[in-house]
């Protein structure tokens, strides 16, 4: 598809348009809006809303992903890369370097991070019909930020919102590729199920302090099994700490270097 702003507005289209830039647009199997209209008609929501994710990469290759706040509505406890939704007529790169800023506290100067559109995701809430009828619909826009900067550099500078995070961690390549590999709405165990199975990661903790390899500390000291990563969305019952579905898309995207051209 072909994606960009148009007259203030995000727009998707089969067809090229001045500004717009080509990726992919996917959504998981089990969307309730591939069921159509009478299924939407049920929920909530007020229409699709456009939402913007970033991938941050630090020189060394490990990727930002924050933990959702318990208390939020949507996706709590979800592991996922900053983001959030755009504002009438802000740009797409504008808009993930603010909430980038708004959830970690980290600002990113021009000319110190490159960037590049990694690919569009539809996401519904509650992410299938099983767990309620549709609160939200978006399109998600997943961004690739490359800092010039050191992990550690943007280690130190990590002042996470507790209102929207409630950890942090910097995950390493080896892990990254585990977690795009369990895609949700896939039979089958997920990968590294065992505690401590998972490849070892320096990770930090909502604080912004300290590093424990292997393990994910949470904001009260309790050891998070890097398991829980690997794990893939339930089909049954409440909802587990995990990655998020279109958070597994962005990576799968990241590994295989398949970002299309400027957002």
């Amino acid at each position: 598809v072909s994606c960009g702003l148009e007259r203030g507005h995000f727009l998707i289209s089969d067809q090229p348009f001045p500004g717009s830039a080509v990726t992919i647009l996917k959504r998981p199997p089990f969307c309730p809006a591939k069921l159509g209209g009478a299924v939407l008609a049920r929920g909530a929501h007020t229409g699709v809303a456009t939402a913007v994710s970033v991938l941050l990469e630090a020189t060394c290759g490990h990727v930002l992903l924050t933990r959702r706040a318990t208390t939020l509505r949507h996706l709590p406890n979800i592991w996922v890369p900053p983001g959030g939704h755009v504002e009438p007529g802000e740009e797409l790169v504008a808009a993930g370097l603010r909430e980038l800023a708004e959830e970690t506290g980290l600002h990113l100067e021009p000319g110190t991070f490159t960037c590049h559109l990694l690919g569009l995701w539809e996401s519904m809430f509650p992410p299938m019909l099983g767990r309620g009828p549709p609160q939200s619909h978006h399109i998600v826009t997943y961004l690739g930020l490359r800092s010039a900067e050191p992990r550690d550099h943007l280690q130190a500078r990590l002042r996470p919102s507790p209102h929207e995070v409630s950890a942090v961690a910097w995950l390493e390549p080896p892990i990254l590729e585990a977690i795009a590999a369990t895609e949700d709405g896939v039979e089958g165990p997920a990968l590294g199920s065992a505690p401590g199975s998972a490849p070892g990661s320096g990770l930090a903790e909502g604080s912004g302090s300290g590093t424990v390899p292997g393990v994910l500390p949470d904001t009260v000291g309790t050891h998070i099994p890097t398991g829980i990563l690997l794990r893939r969305l339930p089909a049954h019952g409440p909802d587990l700490e995990r990655v998020g579905t279109g958070t597994k898309f962005a990576l799968g995207r990241w590994r295989a270097g398949l970002g299309l051209g400027d957002p």
